[in-house]
């Protein structure tokens, strides 16, 4: 029997929900879920939409997903079916029973190499398939940019397609079969064999064959309504290929059997480009006669969008709209000879191949990365889907971008364009003012259907129609296509309980939407100046586009999201954390900032603020975390660790008055299981050792300055040690010290202490924030306006001087000071800084080094590891560069109920790398979290980038 969660009684569920969710407890061996934070969670998908679920299911296999269609049709509850949750029309949103298919559905039960097919259940993530296959040369054709994420339950749903579906196909071209089960009941396999598995739909296409000739079919990218035209006889009666791009309305998968295609043994890409972007439509036609594998399209807009979000994009050949290709062959002088001739026919001599594999996929991470930074207009403004991936005809295309801009000129809307050009298919969010109502959106939408209609296009070109553009089909199709697609879906689900409006009988468009429900909410404790000091609008940030989903850790590629690695739970990701504070600031689900449910959905939150970094839409968790604790507590009793752990600067300065005493005084294990639980610490962690502080030591005392004082500014730099150094690790500003002034830097070392409130900020106390950073400002700020760079040691504090500190003290102009002042080490000594280390000066070499290296996540997110992993491999180190949270994330990981989780956040990457590394290698960590957990984990002792060189430096 399935475990049944229910919380917070006091929003619940509809009331036959309890019923339901009983039932389906009894039927069905996957979790039921009807709290209103789950149902918050799974409300909304990537698109404008919110419809809250009554009851959120995971079946475990075939069996289990036909029990709880059956308990759905019997109580008469609609059923939609969710995978990636990353639709951008609504399609995987409805009001009944939401069967999320991601958690355990998740098998390649087969793959035939020599048939080049595999069958799977329908949450495989795409990019899992490719890895499988990977090593025998073969992937799955289709490739839409959410990979990472996207099931290929849901790829087939909306007959996804991605940049290579101009090569390979869109995902109808690549189901070979299905196993599905319709509104009925009725099971059936679905393939090429014919439609007589239907009853009467043979009937039905035989009275319409003239119309399906007619109006289906036209071009590869008409996506929208139901694909009638695989259903001829002429084509064979594909009731497999017919039923994707359904948005199951009509049935649903219980596995595919799907086709896999040969990767080109060799790839170029080139860049070409162009005055604008339709003048690189209009060149796309001659090119697909060379039968590229992509062509996409983008244009400076984007580009800039990109560039200020991620930093520098690859040199693109002059223009102001640019095509990027790809050519395959099976040797490289195949595919040069294709590239040299797709380029004669390129309508342009401003062209460059990218043969840098790196650069290459950065050139196409612009693309990848589009939809979600393109949830920002230029101006910061909210950009919206909802027109989001029309097609036209290739030939079109030109004269269709054209008039598209002129649209939006029409009604003052802002837009970033971008697509697949090779297909026709056109990505753009629109800057509409969704906050009041959806009487912009519908006005822009109406003309828009009528502008792809003329062209001879579709409104969905791969995404499908979900809530967006179901309503407009009847601008595209005849009255008689539109009463055809009721005919269908009366054969398939007559009681319209699959993902009930859509396509037929669909929801008007403005119906539902999520963004006007929720009123302006003033930042209190944050500035949010990004978002216009508006919470409702930072939180909204979250387009549901769900890169926090990709397993970017594993992959090496990123940080976010490591509770979700850990857990795998929609709870415990990014996005799940956002729709949670989008509903409590909507008042319908969730009662508030301030419910229950709030708090559990951000508890296993890090605060890693890799979010910050790797999310395309710009969420910063963390950010919100702390505006929500603070606004939460403000006035009222805390959690003991927000005194213990959340103060651990103000005791470490008290103990510094007798370090070695209270050291030993703590040291005994039963002292250590007294007072950690007292402290509100898991009991498996221990107090960390006290030391005499560096400020008291006769390195700091002989380096102490006054800026009042001070005759040259030119080769100084500030040595901050914030408390945690200060009062844990003395010996590491010791060993900056000894590393800079052997570089020839000057250092001078702040009188006072300068605490920067991490551990404030992290458990939400604002106001006492705020208090210790005013007073570091009045310590660093002088020596900042005058120019003098400040080094820090601790990455965690140097990421609050960088970031928060202008979030917390917008309006003092040292804050701005301080955050451009402020350096890490490598930074320093690579030449990032304006202080520059001596002529002749070498870094000392590490050739004989094997190192595990841990980045610190707030180091990643807010200043980045370049400079660091550019020093180690001038130096000549070895080294392993782990990826994501060590798992500990400052207070996070000692307070009670996170250890275990703490655990499998070190499993993502830290241990294993550390379990994996050469006898002899050394860790390298320079934040105290990550040297903390690999100590109580691993047994494991790290050292701090100085203190490595100092061991290695010569004598001088």
């Amino acid at each position: 029997m399935a475990r049944v969660t229910t919380t917070a009684p006091q929003t619940p569920a509809p009331a036959h929900a309890a019923d339901l969710a009983a039932a389906l407890a009894r039927a069905m061996g996957g979790e039921v879920d009807v709290s209103p934070r789950r149902r918050a969670e799974y409300s909304t998908d990537a698109s404008n939409y919110r419809i809250p679920p009554a009851v959120v299911a995971y079946p475990r296999d075939a069996s289990d997903l036909l029990a709880a269609l059956s308990v759905a049709r019997d109580a008469r509850v609609p059923v939609t079916m969710r995978g990636g949750g990353t639709s951008v029309a609504g399609n995987a949103i409805g009001p009944g029973l939401v069967l999320d298919t991601s958690r355990h559905m998740t098998r390649i039960l087969d793959v035939d190499l020599d048939a080049k097919t595999a069958r799977v259940q329908p949450g495989v993530v795409l990019s899992d398939l490719q890895a499988a296959v990977a090593g025998a040369g073969l992937r799955f054709g289709p490739d839409p940019s959410t990979s990472t994420r996207a099931t290929l339950g849901g790829m087939i749903g909306n007959n996804a397609c991605g940049p290579h579906a101009v090569a390979f196909g869109r995902t109808a071209d690549n189901v070979l079969a299905l196993d599905a089960v319709d509104g009925l009941g009725r099971v059936f396999s679905a393939g090429s064999r014919g439609v007589d598995s239907v009853q009467g739909l043979d009937e039905l296409v035989q009275a319409n064959l003239a119309l399906i000739r007619t109006e289906f079919g036209r071009f590869s990218r008409q996506v929208s309504g139901y694909s009638l035209e695989h259903l001829l006889p002429e084509l064979g009666g594909d009731l497999a290929k017919f039923l994707v791009g359904s948005e199951g309305t009509l049935a649903t998968v219980l596995e595919a059997t799907v086709r896999l295609v040969d990767v080109p043994p060799v790839r170029l890409t080139a860049a070409f480009g162009y005055p604008d972007m339709p003048a690189a439509a209009d060149a796309v036609v001659p090119m697909l006669a060379h039968r590229p594998q992509a062509v996409e399209g983008l244009d400076a807009r984007l580009v800039a969008r990109v560039a200020g979000a991620t930093g520098p994009v690859p040199d693109l050949p002059h223009g102001a709209g640019w095509l990027f290709v790809e050519v395959g062959g099976e040797t490289e002088e195949e595919a040069r000879a294709t590239l040299a001739a797709l380029a004669a026919d390129s309508g342009t001599d401003a062209w460059r191949e990218v043969a840098d594999p790196k650069e290459a996929a950065r050139l196409w991470a612009i693309r990848a990365d589009g939809a979600g930074l393109s949830g920002r207009t230029p101006d910061n403004q909210e950009a919206w889907p909802g027109w989001e991936d029309a097609a036209v005809p290739p030939e079109r295309l030109g004269a269709y971008l054209r008039d598209f801009d002129a649209l939006m000129d029409r009604h003052g809307v802002v837009g970033q364009p971008f697509g697949h050009f090779g297909d026709g298919c056109i990505h753009v969010r629109l800057g509409i003012p969704l906050q009041e109502d959806g009487r912009p959106l519908r006005a822009f939408m109406d003309d828009a259907a009528a502008l792809v209609a003329s062209h001879g296009g579709s409104l969905s070109g791969e995404h499908g129609d979900g809530r967006a553009r179901s309503e407009l089909l009847s601008t595209m199709y005849s009255e008689e296509a539109v009463a055809l697609f009721r005919g269908v879906k009366h054969l398939f689900d007559p009681e319209n309980l699959l993902n009930p409006g859509v396509i037929v009988d669909p929801d008007p468009l403005d119906a539902h939407l999520r963004r006007p429900a929720a009123p302006r909410t003033p930042a209190v404790g944050l500035a949010l100046e990004h978002d216009h000091g508006d919470l409702a609008e930072a939180v909204h940030r979250c387009t549901g586009v769900g890169k926090c989903r990709a397993d970017s850790i594993g992959a090496g590629s990123g940080f976010m999201c490591p509770s979700y690695q850990a857990t795998g739970d929609e709870k415990d990701v990014t996005r799940g954390r956002a729709r949670v504070l989008q509903d409590a600031l909507n008042g319908t689900l969730i009662g508030g900032l301030t419910s229950p449910e709030v708090l559990e959905s951000l508890d296993l939150c890090l605060s890693c603020k890799a979010c910050s970094s790797d999310c395309p839409s710009g969420v910063d968790m963390a950010a919100y975390k702390s505006e929500v604790l603070h606004r939460t507590y403000k006035g009222r009793v805390r959690p003991m660790t927000h005194y213990s752990i959340g103060w651990l600067p103000r005791w470490l300065k008290l103990v510094g008055l007798a370090p070695r005493l209270i050291s030993t005084v703590l040291k005994p294990d039963w002292i250590q299981r007294l007072v950690v639980p007292i402290a509100g610490m898991d009991k498996r962690r221990r107090l960390p050792e006290f030391k005499v502080p560096f400020r008291r030591s006769a390195v700091a005392r002989a380096r102490r300055a006054n800026p009042d004082k001070a005759t040259r500014l030119d080769n100084l730099v500030v040595l901050w040690a914030d408390s945690f150094t200060d009062g844990l690790d003395p010996e590491i500003p010791t060993a900056i010290v000894s590393v800079l002034e052997d570089a020839g830097i000057d250092v001078v070392v702040v009188a006072g202490d300068a605490c920067c409130g991490v551990t404030w900020i992290s458990t939400g106390q604002l106001d006492g924030a705020k208090k210790h950073l005013s007073h570091l400002l009045g310590v660093l700020g002088p020596w900042a306006v005058n120019g003098v760079p400040i080094v820090g040691v601790e990455p965690s504090c140097m990421g609050v001087l960088r970031g928060d500190l202008t979030e917390l003290l917008p309006d003092d102009p040292r804050a701005g000071a301080v955050a451009s002042s402020t350096y890490t080490l490598a930074e320093v000594l690579t030449g990032r800084a304006p202080v520059k280390p001596r002529d002749g000066w070498r870094i000392p070499s590490l050739d004989d080094v094997e190192a595990v290296v841990q980045p610190h996540c707030h180091q990643y997110s807010v200043m980045g590891y370049a400079a660091d992993r550019e020093l180690l491999a001038r130096a000549g180190a070895s080294v392993t560069e782990t990826a994501g949270c060590c798992g500990l994330a400052g207070n996070w990981g000692t307070e009670k109920g996170h250890y275990e989780t703490s655990v499998k956040v070190a499993e993502n990457s830290l241990l294993p790398a550390l379990r994996s590394a050469p006898e002899g290698s050394i860790y390298l960590a320079d934040g105290v979290s990550c040297r903390t957990q690999a100590d109580d984990l691993a047994g494991v002792q790290g050292r701090h980038l100085a203190q490595l060189l100092v061991e290695r430096m010569e004598p001088r």
